[in-house]
């Protein structure tokens, strides 16, 4: 029914997040119903990603000439106070705040199942090994993962995994309701929920 590279483009566009084949069916006819230049400005941004780098240290992408984000590079931020999240969208909403001086590590999407998968335990053992090569122990880390169920299992098993690394280990305060998304909260409450941290 479809020409070839409609079906392809659906293929591909339908296996991305809250897009399934028949979203990624109505992107196809609205880029092709808004011309042949709008087509070609897409094809650039997307291609343009392919550009982008994940930070050696705490997996926060970059376009950098090395392998460290730019908040890895600020000498500005502290190294003794690493806080965990799960995306990078949760980093960035943390960061407009302009209240967290410290570095970051990015786990990665946390499943339902209470289980860390092979790559967050790979991202874990990157952190660990960071601190040991510095001092062995920092200040603080700060667990901030979304506050609902699976995510306090969560919270738990990687308080467990990073014991003794750390002076203390806390988890953002509940000024983020519980199962709010960090994603999606003000800067004045994920202000408030990291202040209230414990």
């Amino acid at each position: 029914m479809y020409p070839e590279s409609i079906k392809r483009f659906i293929d591909a566009f339908s296996k991305l997040p809250s897009i399934g084949p028949r979203q990624a069916t109505r992107l196809a006819f609205y880029l092709i119903n808004s011309g042949k230049a709008n087509i070609e400005e897409t094809s650039k941004a997307i291609g343009n990603l392919k550009n982008i780098k994940i930070c050696q240290e705490c997996f926060f992408i970059h376009s950098n000439s090395d392998s460290l984000c730019n908040i890895c590079k600020d000498k500005n931020r502290t190294s003794n106070v690493v806080m965990i999240v799960e995306k990078e969208t949760d980093l960035i909403s943390i960061e407009r705040t302009k209240k967290y001086p410290g570095k970051y590590l990015i786990l990665g999407e946390l499943t339902k199942s209470g289980v860390l998968e092979s790559v967050q335990k790979l991202r874990l053992n990157s952190l660990k090994n960071l601190i040991k090569n510095r001092d062995g122990q920092i200040d603080e880390i700060i667990i901030g993962i979304n506050p609902t169920t699976y995510g306090d299992l969560n919270a738990m098993l990687i308080s467990k995994e990073l014991q003794g690394l750390s002076k203390k280990i806390t988890r953002l305060g509940r000024g983020i309701p519980t199962g709010g998304e960090i994603e999606f909260a003000d800067e004045e409450t994920l202000t408030s929920a990291f202040e209230r941290r414990n």
